[in-house]
């Protein structure tokens, strides 16, 4: 299973149109575009996941920086987000 990245989307994109043209390419297992909390509108960036690696690579190869809703997407792997370190309260040497 493979997580792709996509960003650069325009804010009318949607969840629909990105597994329609995702699957152009081969099966697609999920799509989300992420919204900011408040205001419900889209942070112009979203993830497809594809079960297939071999149509994964063709469909980043296929639509990096191609035109998605006059857009020039950026379109790649998504990477692990980093693990952010323990919460716990800074001293005042850290402020």
């Amino acid at each position: 299973m493979k997580r792709i990245y996509i960003g650069n989307l325009s804010f009318d994109t949607t969840e629909e149109k990105l597994n329609v043209t995702f699957a152009a390419f081969g099966e697609v297992f999920s799509v989300s575009i992420l919204t900011d909390k408040f205001t419900g509108r889209s942070k112009g960036f979203g993830f497809v996941e594809m079960p297939d690696d071999d149509a994964a690579f063709n469909a980043i190869r296929e639509l990096n920086g191609k035109e998605i809703d006059d857009r020039k997407v950026r379109v790649s792997i998504a990477e692990d987000k980093p693990v952010r370190k323990n919460n716990a309260p800074r001293s005042k040497n850290q402020r």
